[in-house]
Parts: structure tokens; sequence; C-alpha cells
């Protein structure tokens, strides 16, 4: 019979034979069990491929299946309204509203002529200053939804003595209002400016 004192000595196991679970023997993206998101291609810092926004025209696709939908509304309440316990008014009234939802989707569907590189052009023109850094948003105005780029400009000195604010029509490439003035970032005091002193 074996004594205590071996019973313990066979459950020990010298140290350079256990295994060894350090991360750094474990493939990139995982720690133990857990595996770590990871961006997509496209959304990577050092992606630089060029960004294409979608046309406004595009909005016209629904506009037809709206309209696809209201003459079958239409044309069902006309042929079974009399026959079918399924068919009541309301059936004519939802042929009504797709029928207006389908005219506002095919009217508000605006073909783009004027990208954003041309809006910064004309934004260029307008705004009466060189400009620095800029970027464009695609906006919409009007009851039409007519899609309008909405660009922000500063001047070029570090930092920005003027910004701007223009709104170039997306279809025609017209100027439809612009806005320039005095960078008011300058005039706030900043850390360790003359007149942050001795306030507090």
């Amino acid at each position: 019979m074996n004594s205590p004192d071996q019973v313990a000595e066979s459950n020990v196991v010298p140290a350079d034979e256990t295994s060894d679970t350090s991360t750094d023997d474990l493939p990139t993206g995982e720690i133990g069990d857990e595996i770590r998101d990871e961006l997509p291609e496209d959304l990577q810092p050092e992606f630089a491929g060029a960004y294409e926004f979608p046309d406004n025209s595009r909005r016209r696709i629904p506009g037809f299946i709206y309209l696809t939908l209201a003459i079958g509304c239409f044309a069902w309440y006309a042929t079974s309204a009399d026959s079918s316990t399924l068919v009541n008014g309301g059936t004519f009234w939802a042929g009504v509203i797709l029928a207006a939802a389908g005219l506002f989707s095919i009217s508000s569907g605006w073909r783009m002529h004027v990208d954003e590189r041309d809006a910064l052009v004309a934004a260029q023109q307008a705004i009466g200053f060189p400009v620095g850094h800029a970027s464009a948003q695609q906006v919409w105005h009007g009851v039409r939804s007519r899609p309008t780029w909405r660009v922000f400009c500063y001047s070029p000195e570090d930092p920005p003595l003027q910004r701007g604010l223009v709104l170039v029509d997306a279809v025609d490439g017209r100027v439809i209002q612009h806005l320039a003035e005095p960078n008011p970032e300058l005039d706030e005091p900043r850390v360790g400016d003359d007149r942050t002193d001795g306030v507090g």
C-alpha cells in the first residue's frame, strides 16, 4: 500500500511539462475563446477608394411599384366591390394613397447632373475667398425634394480666418444660397492665451 507521501508526489507535475497557454501562440484576432470584431475592408482607415453617392433618380423605382399596387387596388374594387366581403371602401382609399405616394416618388426622382466635385468648384467660385478644407453633403429642399449639395468650406490659413456655407443645386449646378463669415472660433479664448490669464 502506498504511503501518503508517495500519493502526493505522484500528483505533482513538473513545471516544464505543463502546457503553455500564452496568447502569443493564438491566431491573430483571438484571445482564448474570445473573437475580436474587425471592420470590413471598405471601412479600414487605410482604404482610399472613391465613394460614389447614389443617384437620386432611384426614387422612381418605388414610385412605379406604388402606382402598380394602386392600379391593382382600383381594379379589385371595381370588379369585386359588390360581390366580395373582402373589398370595401378601404380598398379604394388604399389605392388613392398608393397612387399619391407613387406620383410623389416619381416627381421627386430628380436625376443628378452635378456631383460633389462640381459642387465644390461652384462653391469656391461663389464664396469669395480661396478655399482650403471643404466638405460636401447631399441634402434636399423644396416640396418635391430637389437634391442639393451643402458645401461647408474654410479658408486655407491655419487656423482658418474665414468659413462659408454654400448650397448648390445638384440638378442644374446653380448656387441657391451662400454665406461667408469670419471664423468665430478665433474669438474663443484658448488654453495658454493671454485672454485666459487671471481667469478663475
